[in-house]
């Protein structure tokens, strides 16, 4: 793992779920109960019940879940609304097309053998609750959680070794799988001209990260990180349908393997090594942070060197500038820190810090990432 210096946090603080989810910006769910039943009976051409509200159990921070038990046709009906936040409740990103995503996954489950939650409907007008949202089929099982990590405590520390690794094994042949569906021109952005898929992905993050500094002292290290990513990006036209959020979070798994991926918001166009590289630099998060507050993890799962070679024989392509792409994904992660702190900030959960920098609880990791110096710290476990 990265040197732990004085500036690492010693764990995942214990109101993180909070920081990212602040109450004052939460969606209440009750309110849209009546609404939605009429949108649903409209829908399904039938009268509608619904027969039961459920707390969410999934990981995401940006948009809303609201799960439902419905009734129609004689039938019940498990469902997942995924509903966007309102511009006004300080969300973390800056847009979010549900409609767009929702196209996606049919695209994918059109094309591919990739589990997509079952796909009901999609409501791009925010007049039936306020806000657009997508209705999904729910999917049974467990997903690595989030908060605290997976690293900690979890059903995955719990588990044997050769489960792991079928988890493991199966998530990225899932992620091979999406990078050869034929990539959507209608629905992900392209390149602006003469610009490589990778050179728009990196614009994307300066403009993401002057979204995130309009209101807020900006971060030197980030600044840097983001001079490095233009003067060491790699020379590459590549580009594949890339899942964008592709880590074991946004999955749900049954006896270990993937039954449903969710959470395609981060989706586009891009070099296959961005998706790989998300993963891995997101499992190392995870893993510093048990290593920090003391805690063993899972030093053997989701390796470097094992994730390489597992997607080269599941793809039939080798990967290329790993290290370049591990650290990109990372100061991708990092900002993204920095700007659900600056969110909690906004809400008055957390101070403003004197170092804008101590906004963003990987910095350790970031800055060891830039400057070559991380993969040092970690051994045989690479």
């Amino acid at each position: 793992m990265a040197d732990p210096t004085d500036t690492a946090p010693e764990a995942i603080p214990e109101n993180s779920a909070e920081l990212a989810r602040p109450s004052a910006s939460r969606l209440d769910a009750e309110a849209i109960i009546p609404a939605l039943t009429d949108w649903l009976t409209t829908r399904a051409g039938t009268p509608t019940v619904i027969t039961a509200l459920h707390p969410p159990d999934g990981n995401g921070m940006s948009s809303e879940t609201v799960l439902v038990d419905a009734e129609w046709g004689g039938q019940p009906h498990h469902l997942v609304a995924r509903v966007a936040p309102s511009p006004d409740s300080d969300p973390v990103f800056a847009g979010y097309d549900l409609d767009n995503q929702f196209r996606l996954m049919a695209h994918v489950a059109d094309t591919t053998a990739v589990p997509i939650p079952p796909l009901y409907w999609s409501e791009p007008s925010p007049d039936v609750i306020g806000h657009p949202f997508i209705v999904m089929g729910r999917v049974d099982g467990q997903i690595p959680p989030d908060v605290l990590p997976y690293t900690f405590e979890s059903w995955l520390t719990a588990a044997d070794e050769a489960d792991r690794q079928r988890l493991q094994r199966e998530t990225i042949a899932a992620l091979a799988a999406i990078h050869a569906a034929p990539i959507p021109t209608e629905l992900v952005e392209p390149p602006a001209a003469g610009e490589t898929a990778l050179g728009a992905q990196v614009r994307r993050l300066d403009e993401f990260y002057r979204w995130t500094t309009r209101d807020h002292a900006g971060s030197p290290l980030l600044e840097r990180a983001l001079r490095w990513a233009h003067d060491t990006m790699p020379d590459t036209d590549d580009e594949v349908l890339i899942w964008g959020d592709a880590r074991i979070g946004n999955v749900i798994y049954q006896d270990f393997r993937p039954v449903a991926i969710l959470d395609w918001e981060m989706a586009g166009r891009a070099p296959r090594e961005l998706d790989v590289a998300w993963g891995i630099a997101l499992h190392r998060f995870f893993q510093d942070i048990a290593e920090l507050a003391g805690l063993p993890g899972l030093p053997t799962f989701w390796r470097r060197s094992e994730v390489e070679a597992a997607y080269a024989e599941a793809s039939g392509v080798g990967l290329r500038d790993m290290d370049f792409y591990i650290a990109y994904a990372t100061l991708y992660y990092s900002i993204i820190l920095f700007r659900v702190q600056c969110r909690a900030v906004d809400f008055g959960q957390a101070p403003e810090p004197a170092d804008p920098d101590d906004k963003i609880l990987n910095r350790a990791t970031l800055t060891a990432m830039i400057e070559g110096t991380y993969w040092d710290g970690v051994g045989e476990n690479r």
